[in-house]
Order: structure tokens, then C-alpha cells, then sequence
């Protein structure tokens, strides 16, 4: 007669069967969780890597209302940095820009305020008065503007983005989606310099007239969520409340976005459910601090014959919290030279990150300065010196 399994010696050979398999259930932080149960939409993304670490809905098309100002903000850093624009111009209200409904810091036809005051306005109150103003100051009419929001978001790869005006009230095929505020986010958080005016609590504009203004950020999380930092709320009735987030500990900052949760303590609740998660399962490893040397690439007649490339912003290598990472490798790829002029923001280079020889992550080297073309007397003294050169 055959001898009887025991149930301590068949749950084993279960289980064992199961291991081999591959049909073992998967632990707590592997499994599928649901960080945003009350969003329309959601994503949480890394702000060095780009890796993203959940998604719901991520590309779904829906109406952003102000988070729209994060790519008006873009804009405006992109004119500061370029030197068309510079913090302390005054720019004047038009009649347009003053007729604005909605959030608003009550500017008057004809009233001046300095850009750095403007984007005070538009980074803490959401101030729709004063984003059609800087935007008019930029391209000359809203629509120019809008214009070159389209463009730079197609630059960025935003794939379900197209917008119909800067601040984000209500228009028909207005829209875009987690996904795309997420990578226009992460593109405004590369100007570090943003997040002096979407970290701020609260502050005052004409603080020294007798029209005082003061400012309280809609997003209450830069006081009450350790490292949050920026970056913009947004609500209409059709939207409902939206959030793009960003908070950073130590090397690490995250990007979270929610969009459509029916109030404003269930978007901050979801919008800290997934950044909690990152900062509890995930740490950043960094390889090059923003402005690290590089190497260098040949600028062929060049005012000067090599230019240095220079690390644009931090970047690393995300891992699970215990997780080795010694399986990266990074390189530095540059063409055997650049060809003169050298524009700032051109492409000189790329680093690359992979981990058992699939990309991880790709960062552009980009030109932190101009390089003219040399003149005809450089080259003919550069040539001569070549020609007339001893070799010991």
C-alpha cells in the first residue's frame, strides 16, 4: 500500500513548484498599487531620470486649467536665460490683460510691474491678469504666445498637449495631459531659479503703495509637506482640482500630477500618497553634480578650438532603496567636432546610463555658452603657427 503525503510535505512541494514556476505571488511593493483611487488621472515621475514610478490614465486628454501657467513660466525662463528678458523690466498692463476674470492679482490698464513682481503673481496666485500680461510683453499678443507654447510643447515631445490660451480658463480644445505636465514640469525645474517663486508661501506685491497685495499660494503643501517646493495648482468646474507637485529630499526630487479629484483635500491626499511612496521605496544615486567638467569637443574654427562640456543639470541613477548599482555604465559620447558659431542651448554631447545594455536614461550636454566663428586673422595665425612648428 502507498505511503500517504503528508499536508506539511504537500504545502512544500506547493510552494517550491510555485517558486520554479515563476508563480510565486510577487512581494507588497512589486504589485500593482493605486496611489491616486480618486484621480481622473495621475503620474509620478523622477525628476533626473524621467523614470516614471506609477501612472493612471497617464496620457488621457483632459482640461488643465492653470497648471497651464507651468508652461507659460517655461517661456519666460527660456527669455531669461536667452537675455530678452531680464527680471527687473518693467512691463505694462493693456486693457486685455487687466479685463481678466478668474484668480487674479487685480492689476489696472496701464500699471507697470516688474517681471520678477509678474511672475510672483503667477507662481503663488495664479494670477491670470498677469500671465497675459508678461505673455504679451514677450510675443506681443497672447496669441504669438500661444503659439510658442505649441511649439515648445511639441518640442518636448507632449503628444496630447495643445493649448488655446496661457492661463488656463475654460476654452474649447484646451487640453493635455499627466503625462505632458509632468515632462513640461520637468523641463520648467531644469531653472532652479523657478522654484524661489513657486516655494513661496505667501509674500506681497506693491507693498510699499496704498494698494498692498498679498499673495497666499494655492498649493498649501509648500508649508506643510517637507520639501515641497513648487509647482502649480489649477481648478474650473470642469477640470475639477488638478496638481502638479514637486518636492525634493536630499538628492531626490519627484514629480507628482494628479488631475480631475473632486476636492482639494482629496487632490493634496493623492498628490502625497505617491510622493511618500517614492521617498519611502526609492533613493537617487547621483553621478555628475549640475555643472561638472565633463571632457571637452573640438570646435572646428572656433574662436577658441575646444569648448568644455559641462553637466546641465544633476544627473543620476534611480534605484529601489537597497539596490546595488554597480550593473550601470555611463558613457560620454561627442562628435569628433562641432562647427563654429556655437549657439547657447546647442547639443554638444550626451551621457548615457545602461544597465545590462538597455538605456536607461539619456541626458543632452548642451553649450552654457556662445562660440563665435574665428576670424581670418585667428585662422591665419593659428595656421601658421601649425605650419611653422617644431617637433622636438
Amino acid at each position: 500500500m502507498r505511503g500517504k503525503i503528508s499536508p506539511t510535505l504537500l504545502c512544500l512541494l506547493l510552494i517550491l513548484s510555485l517558486i520554479l514556476s515563476g508563480g510565486f505571488p510577487a512581494s507588497a511593493e512589486e504589485n500593482d498599487v493605486d496611489l491616486a483611487p480618486e484621480a481622473k488621472s495621475a503620474i509620478l515621475m523622477d525628476m533626473d531620470t524621467g523614470t516614471v514610478i506609477y501612472e493612471k490614465n497617464a496620457d488621457l486628454r483632459l482640461p488643465p486649467a492653470s497648471i497651464t501657467k507651468i508652461m507659460t513660466m517655461l517661456l519666460v525662463m527660456e527669455a531669461i536665460e536667452r537675455g530678452e528678458l531680464n527680471w527687473s523690466d518693467k512691463v505694462r498692463t493693456s486693457e486685455r490683460a487687466a479685463s481678466m476674470g478668474g484668480s487674479q492679482i487685480f492689476l489696472e490698464a496701464g500699471e507697470e510691474m516688474t517681471v520678477e513682481d509678474l511672475m510672483k503673481g503667477i507662481a503663488i496666485s495664479s494670477g491670470n491678469d498677469a500671465t497675459v500680461a508678461i505673455a504679451e510683453h514677450i510675443a506681443g499678443t497672447e496669441e504669438n504666445f500661444v503659439r510658442m507654447m505649441n511649439e515648445k510643447a511639441k518640442q518636448l515631445g507632449m503628444e496630447n498637449t495643445h493649448f488655446v490660451n496661457t492661463n488656463g480658463l475654460p476654452a474649447d480644445n484646451h487640453y493635455t495631459s499627466a503625462r505632458d505636465i509632468a515632462i513640461m514640469s520637468r523641463a520648467l525645474l531644469k531653472y532652479e531659479d523657478i522654484t524661489r517663486f513657486t516655494g513661496l508661501y505667501e509674500d506681497y506685491l506693491r507693498q510699499d503703495t496704498d494698494r498692498p497685495f498679498w499673495l497666499v499660494n494655492t498649493n498649501r503643501l509648500v508649508k506643510f509637506y517637507n520639501g515641497m517646493d513648487g509647482l502649480k495648482t489649477g481648478y474650473t468646474s470642469e477640470a475639477k482640482y488638478c496638481l502638479a507637485a514637486t518636492a525634493k529630499r536630499g538628492d531626490m526630487r519627484m514629480i507628482s500630477v494628479v488631475m480631475g479629484t473632486p476636492t482639494p483635500k482629496i487632490r493634496n491626499k493623492n498628490v502625497v500618497q505617491m510622493l511618500d511612496y517614492a521617498f519611502n521605496h526609492y533613493q537617487t544615486h547621483p553621478i555628475y553634480k549640475k555643472g561638472d567638467i565633463l571632457g571637452e569637443v573640438t570646435v572646428d574654427k572656433g574662436a577658441q578650438t575646444s569648448m568644455k562640456l559641462v553637466a546641465p543639470t544633476q544627473i543620476s541613477v534611480l534605484t529601489k532603496k537597497g539596490e546595488a548599482t554597480d550593473q550601470y555604465k555611463t558613457s560620454i559620447l561627442k562628435p569628433d567636432f562641432v562647427p563654429s558659431p556655437v549657439k547657447i542651448g546647442e547639443v554638444l554631447g550626451q551621457v548615457v546610463i545602461e544597465k545590462e545594455g538597455k538605456i536607461e536614461t539619456e541626458v543632452d550636454i548642451v553649450a552654457t555658452a556662445e562660440m563665435p566663428r574665428a576670424t581670418f586673422w585667428q585662422l591665419l595665425k593659428r595656421t601658421s603657427a601649425s605650419l611653422f612648428s617644431v617637433t622636438p
